[in-house]
């Protein structure tokens, strides 16, 4: 008997039960977006952390900036942005690459503005990005100076009080949760100083900035820590310098993007809600 069709008077079969309804395939749970500055070459501790925490189940928007590879010894790697995207696409991740200057002050609200359209509300601010070139007490310039300071310092603030300005979800919350979020900030410093005067002063105001934002961000839920992941090798290292510091470091190796991607993914998860506020060393007790 068809569905529907109705038995005749003298049918002795007992008509058939309605069919179940079809039921629909419940909804994804929302992912979070974390957005990731200096990202831009994919032997670096920025795509390490982003590869990590796409596979832990977040929305990635990551920032590159071409020119700066250009003008240092590797140099850039072409297609690295689209490469990444495809990477953190195949793990599941709906990403945003955005290419930024973050020497100009109006960076950070421009970086915002396009990961909340493209990918929503951003849960965890990761900044990996640098400018590095070495020089010492006697040979910096005030360019070189004032360039350090902009990028490792005035953008890394500019971009913790957008993200703090921006912020909605709801203190106590977990990330992942849909419609909310704990919010997490991870900053990366270097306490290398000697040589490379510029980088290690701005680094070092950094962090700062990142463990005033533990406090001051606070009441919002969200989270803010400083991570230096010591000697990682992401093609700057010549080859007596690596040999020195894999003898000097107790667990006699470098470190890897994987090492810092490690612990960055832990810091937004629940799991890592309770740190905060914290200068943590992922060095392999290498000594400073």
């Amino acid at each position: 008997m068809r569905i529907n069709e109705q038995p005749s008077a003298s049918s002795a079969q007992p008509s058939e039960p309605a069919s179940e309804p079809a039921t629909a395939p419940a909804p994804e749970p929302a992912r979070p977006v974390a957005l990731i500055t200096g990202v831009g070459r994919s032997i670096g501790i920025g795509a390490g952390i982003a590869r990590q925490l796409a596979a832990s189940g977040w929305d990635i928007a990551f920032t590159y900036w071409t020119p700066y590879d250009r003008r240092m010894e590797w140099g850039a790697e072409d297609g690295a942005a689209a490469s990444i995207a495809r990477e953190l696409a195949d793990a599941g991740a709906r990403t945003a690459a955005i290419e930024a200057d973050l020497t100009g002050p109006d960076a950070p609200i421009r970086i915002f503005d396009e990961a909340e359209q493209r990918l929503g509300p951003v849960t965890a601010l990761v900044l990996s990005h640098a400018e590095s070139v070495d020089s010492g007490l006697l040979d910096t310039t005030v360019e070189a100076f004032d360039r350090h300071f902009a990028v490792n310092t005035r953008a890394s603030w500019l971009l913790i009080r957008e993200y703090g300005l921006r912020f909605r979800g709801e203190p106590g919350s977990k990330p992942g949760e849909p419609g909310t979020g704990a919010g997490r900030i991870v900053a990366l410093t270097s306490d290398h100083t000697v040589g490379n005067l510029p980088y290690g002063a701005s680094k070092g105001a950094l962090d700062r900035i990142t463990l005033a934002a533990a406090h001051e961000l606070a009441h919002l839920g969200v989270t803010a820590n400083v991570v230096n992941p010591g000697p990682v090798d992401t093609g700057w290292m010549n080859d007596d310098l690596r040999d020195a510091i894999t003898q000097g470091t107790p667990l006699g190796r470098l470190g890897t993007p994987q090492d810092t991607a490690h612990l960055v993914d832990f810091l937004c998860s629940p799991q890592g809600q309770w740190v905060n506020g914290q200068l943590l060393k992922s060095n392999g007790g290498a000594a400073p």
